[in-house]
């Protein structure tokens, strides 16, 4: 019950980060850019190491041994996943930059807000699920899997607050549609304990789906984001925040018993 509580908590925090939007509306845009500069580099870090350095071994170690060979298979399932959560359903979503021009060109910028909010609600409902699964294994691999999500949520949520409210959306009917959207976390939250005591396994196979879709997420997304700066020093600052990530979620190995 103690890790079905810390999914609950960690989830809901998760569905919080989607108020960010009360804290861009009072931010200049230069603040605002390097702020995003910061975290994009820490989010690349901390999901490309959850997913190596955590989640992988993890599921070897939960599954066996003996059928570990699964684990790959589990893990390219949940990189071709995201892939396809990313190239057809959330094809309009306004990542880290925002509102993308040429969408107009497709459909109505009403319809594109909506697919925002659809797209964006299947997303956090899976991160919730793969939360919640982290904390059934253990509270360290939970604390690293929601560290994790929530530096990936928080230039997201900025993103998405720009694309509802550009498609139409009042600030607070912005605020209240992004953070209804986020709650879906929650809801993954409860599926997972649901299926996990109706499917043998089920665990095991989310967390290596759950690798693979961090190390789609970070090298499809985040680290080609990083690979725009053009700037000597700024690439400098990026890889260190990148490193920093990476270290923040080995540390929590050290400092959190399982």
């Amino acid at each position: 019950m103690s890790s079905l509580i810390n999914a609950i908590v960690a989830a809901t925090i998760i569905s919080l980060a989607s108020l960010i939007g009360i804290f861009v509306i009072s931010l200049r845009e230069a603040i605002l850019d390097r702020m995003l500069f910061i975290l994009i580099s820490l989010s690349a870090g901390s999901i490309l190491g959850t997913a190596l350095l955590d989640l992988l071994p993890e599921a070897v170690e939960f599954i066996g041994q003996e059928a570990c060979s699964i684990v790959p298979v589990y893990s390219t399932i949940g990189f071709i996943s995201f892939f396809f959560l990313e190239r057809f359903i959330y094809w309009y979503h306004g990542h880290v930059h925002g509102y993308d021009a040429k969408v107009d060109e497709k459909m109505t910028v009403k319809k594109y807000a909506i697919l925002n909010l659809v797209g964006d609600g299947i997303h956090n409902l899976i991160d919730g699920m793969i939360i919640a699964a982290s904390f059934l294994i253990n509270a360290k691999l939970g604390y690293a899997t929601t560290i994790a999500v929530a530096l990936h949520e928080l230039p997201q949520e900025m993103g998405d607050f720009g694309v509802l409210v550009y498609g139409g959306f009042t600030r607070y009917k912005a605020l209240l549609f992004n953070f209804l959207s986020a709650l879906t976390a929650v809801l993954g939250v409860f599926l997972t304990h649901y299926f996990t005591m109706n499917i043998t396994d089920f665990v095991g196979f989310l967390i290596s789906f759950a690798s693979g879709a961090f190390i789609y997420l970070s090298g499809s997304e985040l680290i080609p984001e990083m690979q725009k700066e053009e700037n000597v020093k700024r690439s400098a600052i990026q890889f260190a925040f990148f490193v920093i990530g990476i270290i923040l979620i080995w540390s929590l190995g050290l400092l959190i018993p399982e």
